[in-house]
C-alpha cells in the first residue's frame, strides 16, 4: 500500500533506475504536486487529444476518513476538481459497491452516497454486488435519479423495477475519438441474495464483453474499448477475473474494475497482480484496480493522437494518487459538507456510544482466529438462547450442534479497547436474520469442504475441520466425534448463508425450521450488553479450528 502524501506514478512500459523514479515522483507538467498538505496541478489544460480518466471501486459508504485519516468523499473531490482544472478532457468513472459498509448506508440506505456520487460528477457507473442489499426496489429508486451513465452489458433488469434505467454501453466523443464504455457485472449466483434480484437475467462476463467491444470497435468505429467491470481481479471458485477476461480478449484496451479490493499498482508488473496483461492477440491490456474504501484515486491518461494499435495500452499513463486528509478545511468542498452534516452528526452518537471493551485486536481479514471465532461462537450462544426458548414455548426442537458464520460477513476489524455502538453496527452492517437450521452431516461437510478451500471460516468451538494443509478435508470432528454423513445436525447461522450464499451452496439443502424477526445487529448488541453486564471483555479465541493435521 502506499505511503500518505505519494502517489504511484509510471509510463508503465519503460523500466527506470532509482534515479529517474525519484525524477518521476516529482512528476511532468500534467502532474500532481504535493507541498505543504495542499495539491495543485503545475500546467494548465493542455492538448485536446489528451483524455484522463479518474476512476473508484469499493468506496463502500465511507464518507468521512477513516482513523488513519484515508479515505473520504470531500477529499477524493478536491482532488477530482484539481485535476478537472489542470486537464482539458477529464472522465470520472466508479466500478461499483459505492454503498454499504458503514452506518451511512446502514441507517440512510443510499440517501447519502448516491447524491453525493452526483455531486462529485460521475460521468460512468456500474453496479456492485451490494447495490443490491435492499432489493431491486430500493435500488431503483436511488439509481435512476443518477446523472451519470448506468451501465450493465450482462445483466438484463427487463420486467423489474430496474427495467430502463441500465444500458449496455456509453460513447464518449474526445474531440474526433470515440472512447467507448461497457458495464460488466459478476454473476450473482450465491454472491447475492436470490430474493433480491428477482427476475434479473445474467449473462457471462467474458462472451457479452468480447461480442460488445467487437461491435463497438468495428460498427461504431470507436477508437478506445473501456471494459468497467465489478467481477474482481482476485480468483474465487469457477467465477471469471479481470485478468482472465483482459487474456481473453481481442478489442479490449482498459479494464477498470472492482469487487476483489485489488490495489493494482502500476509499476509491480511482476507481482501476482499486473497492470498490463497480454489479450489474445498478444497486445497488452491495461488492468486496474484501487483497492477498497475510496483510499485511492485511480488516473490514466491517454495521448489520443499517439495510439500505436500493437502497444496502444503500454503508452497509457497510470497512477495510484492516495486520498487523504491532508487538505486544508476550507478547501473541502462546503455544499458537499453541509449536505453531510446532518447525517454525520446522527452517525456521530452512536459511534461514540461505548458498549463494551474489546481484550486484544481482531483482524477482519483473518480466514481463521479470534473475529471469525468470535462471531461463531456469538451465533452458538444465540442459537442456544433461542432453542431453549423455542423449547419452553412448547416447540419439539433438540439442542443446537455447531454455529457458522461467514468471513466476509466481517467488514471491520476491532481495535483493543473501548469498543462504540457504532463500531459493531459498522462490522456487521448486513440486513441478515439469525436462523436454525437442520442439516444432515454430508451437506454440512460438503460447506466445510468449501470453506477448507478458501483457508477457513467462522464456524463454533463445537467443530474442528482436520485437512491435509493444502485446503483438502481429511476429517470433521463436531464435539468430539466423528461427522456422521446421515445424521441431522441442527446449525444456528444466518440466513444469507442458509440460502447458500457466499458460495455455500450445500447449506441450502437444509431446512430453516426458525428465522428470526430482527436483523442480526439485534441479538449481536444484545450478546454485547450480556458480556458486559458480566464484566466480561470481547475476545475471540485464537486458537484455529481448521487444523492441518501433522503426519509423524
Amino acid at each position: 500500500m502506499l505511503g500518505r502524501g505519494a502517489c504511484s506514478f509510471t509510463r508503465i512500459h519503460r523500466i527506470y533506475t532509482p534515479a529517474m523514479k525519484i525524477r518521476n515522483l516529482i512528476f511532468s507538467a500534467s502532474a500532481i504536486l504535493l507541498s505543504a498538505g495542499a495539491i495543485s496541478f503545475a500546467s494548465a489544460k493542455e492538448k485536446s487529444n489528451e483524455l484522463v480518466i479518474l476512476h473508484t471501486n469499493d468506496t463502500h459508504s465511507l464518507i468521512d476518513p477513516d482513523e488513519k485519516g484515508e479515505g473520504g468523499v470531500l477529499q477524493r473531490k478536491f482532488l477530482i476538481d484539481s485535476i478537472r482544472k489542470a486537464e482539458k478532457n477529464v472522465l470520472l468513472v466508479d466500478a461499483g459497491d459505492c454503498v454499504q459498509g458503514t452506518l451511512y448506508f446502514k441507517f440512510f440506505k443510499g440517501e447519502v452516497e448516491f447524491p453525493l456520487m452526483d455531486m462529485m460528477g460521475y460521468d460512468i457507473q456500474i453496479l456492485g454486488n451490494h447495490e443490491f442489499d435492499n432489493g431491486l426496489d430500493d435500488l431503483a429508486k436511488y439509481y435512476k435519479k443518477l446523472k451519470a451513465d448506468r451501465l450493465s452489458a450482462n445483466y438484463d433488469f427487463s420486467g423489474t423495477p430496474m427495467a430502463g434505467i441500465m444500458k449496455p454501453y456509453s460513447i464518449k466523443k474526445v474531440g474526433d475519438k470515440k472512447i467507448a464504455f461497457i458495464g460488466i457485472n459478476i454473476d450473482p449466483g450465491s454472491l447475492i441474495s436470490n430474493h433480491n434480484y428477482v427476475g434479473m437475467k445474467f449473462s457471462d462476463p467474458i462472451a457479452t464483453a468480447n461480442d460488445l467491444a467487437a461491435r463497438l470497435k468495428k460498427e461504431e468505429k470507436a477508437d478506445l474499448v473501456v471494459a468497467v467491470t465489478h467481477i474482481g481481479a482476485k480468483k474465487e471458485n469457477d467465477k471469471p477475473t479481470d485478468y482472465e477476461l483482459a487474456a481473453a480478449s481481442r478489442d479490449i484496451d482498459i479494464i477498470i474494475g472492482g469487487h476483489s479490493h485489488t490495489v493494482i499498482l502500476p509499476e509491480n508488473q511482476t507481482s501476482g497482480y499486473p497492470s498490463l496483461v497480454k489479450n489474445a492477440d498478444g497486445r497488452p491490456v491495461l488492468v486496474t484496480q484501487t483497492g477498497r474504501y475510496g483510499k485511492n484515486l485511480g488516473y490514466i491518461k491517454i495521448d489520443l493522437e499517439d495510439q500505436d494499435e500493437d502497444d496502444a495500452a503500454e503508452d497509457f499513463e497510470y497512477r495510484l494518487i492516495p486520498v487523504t486528509d491532508r487538505f486544508p478545511k476550507d478547501a473541502l468542498d462546503q455544499k458537499m459538507d453541509k449536505f453531510i452534516s446532518p447525517y454525520r452528526e446522527f452517525i456521530d452518537k452512536i459511534n461514540h456510544h461505548i458498549i463494551g471493551r474489546s481484550e486484544a485486536e481482531m483482524d477482519a481479514n483473518a480466514r481463521t482466529g479470534r473475529y471469525v471465532n468470535w462471531s461463531a461462537d456469538f451465533a452458538k450462544w444465540y442459537g442456544d438462547l433461542k432453542a431453549d426458548s423455542l423449547r419452553s414455548a412448547g416447540m419439539d426442537i433438540p439442542a443446537i450442534d455447531m454455529a457458522m458464520m461467514n468471513v466476509g460477513g466481517i467488514r471491520h476489524s476491532m481495535p483493543r479497547g473501548d469498543v462504540s455502538e457504532g463500531l459493531m453496527l459498522s462490522t456487521f452492517p448486513f440486513s441478515n436474520r439469525m436462523v436454525i437450521v437442520k442439516i444432515k452431516g454430508k451437506d454440512f461437510a460438503d460447506a466445510m469442504a468449501i470453506a477448507a478451500r478458501k483457508g477457513g471460516e467462522s464456524i463454533s468451538d463445537e467443530v474442528r475441520v482436520l485437512t491435509d494443509g493444502k485446503g483438502n478435508v481429511e476429517s470433521i470432528l463436531i464435539s468430539g466425534q466423528p461427522l456422521d454423513p446421515e445424521k441431522d445436525y441442527y446449525l444456528s447461522t444466518s440466513d444469507y448463508l442458509a440460502w447458500g450464499n457466499d458460495d455455500f451452496v450445500p447449506l441450502a439443502n437444509g431446512e430453516i425450521i426458525w428465522s428470526d424477526v430482527p436483523e442480526m445487529c439485534a441479538p449481536l448488541l444484545r450478546y454485547l450488553k450480556v458480556l458486559s453486564d458480566a464484566g466480561l471483555p470481547i475476545d475471540g479465541d485464537p486458537r484455529a479450528r481448521f487444523i492441518p493435521i501433522v503426519k509423524l
